[in-house]
């Protein structure tokens, strides 16, 4: 277990707790005595993930909505993200489980290693609280985070706004950097967008390509762009 709490970053005070996080159902069920197993620390350990990666994308995605924001929680809750989660910690190593399951692929099952995710992440709450459990899960979705923050809707703010915009004229919008506060593990970077001088949108996020995209977002849903829009020349 030492190894796996190495890998996890995290270690236990009560190791009980680990134990029953890596404990499959079938364990029980091929023996026939009584051992716990993670299904209660999945269920617990889903309403942390939820909570911390809603506080994360909050937090992140300054200008998103709702809709953006749920698609995107939904996208690293499912069941194949956190199997993947799982699989880059190597968890199913780690699983006590029976024969038959074992035997039948179920160390590499998707779903058993999304369970021991959410297991795992309870396991952690319930011994150290939210802090370190919602640190630890966001650690590892934070490769898949950064990627999704380059673009942050399903369509891409920025293309759509240069399409708008070249479609009046072939000048391209200029992205500026106006900031970047805070320490390196957690700095905020200010970005501007602006088209023929004139600044459209401002915006936010933890990388310069995240805070040049809210910016298009931000200039989308603003009213400069609306008076050039609608001041432009129509097509004959």
């Amino acid at each position: 277990m030492e190894t796996l709490e190495q890998k996890i970053g995290y270690k236990f005070q009560n190791s009980l707790l680990l134990g029953e996080a890596l404990t499959h159902p079938s364990l029980a069920y091929e023996t026939s005595e009584p051992h716990f197993d993670n299904q209660r620390l999945e269920f617990l350990g889903d309403a942390v993930i939820q909570l911390a990666l809603t506080h994360e994308l909050f937090r992140r995605f300054t200008l998103l909505r709702e809709g953006p924001l749920t698609k995107i929680r939904a996208r690293l809750v499912s069941r194949q993200a956190l199997a993947e989660f799982a699989g880059n910690l190597g968890l199913g190593e780690f699983l006590l489980i029976g024969k038959g399951e074992a035997q039948t692929g179920g160390r590499e099952r998707p779903s058993t290693l999304a369970d021991c995710m959410e297991a795992l992440v309870g396991a952690i709450y319930l011994d150290g609280g939210f802090e370190p459990a919602s640190e630890f899960f966001l650690e590892q979705c934070s490769d898949a985070l950064d990627q999704m923050g380059e673009e942050p809707e399903e369509d891409n703010p920025k293309g759509k706004l240069q399409e708008l915009l070249q479609a009046i004229d072939p000048k391209s919008p200029v992205y500026r950097l106006v900031s970047a506060i805070g320490p390196d593990h957690d700095r905020i970077f200010t970005c501007e967008v602006s088209w023929r001088g004139e600044t459209l949108g401002s915006g936010k996020g933890g990388n310069k390509k995240l805070g040049e995209a809210n910016a298009a977002v931000s200039a989308l849903e603003g009213e400069p762009l609306q008076v050039i829009l609608e001041s432009a020349p129509e097509e004959k």
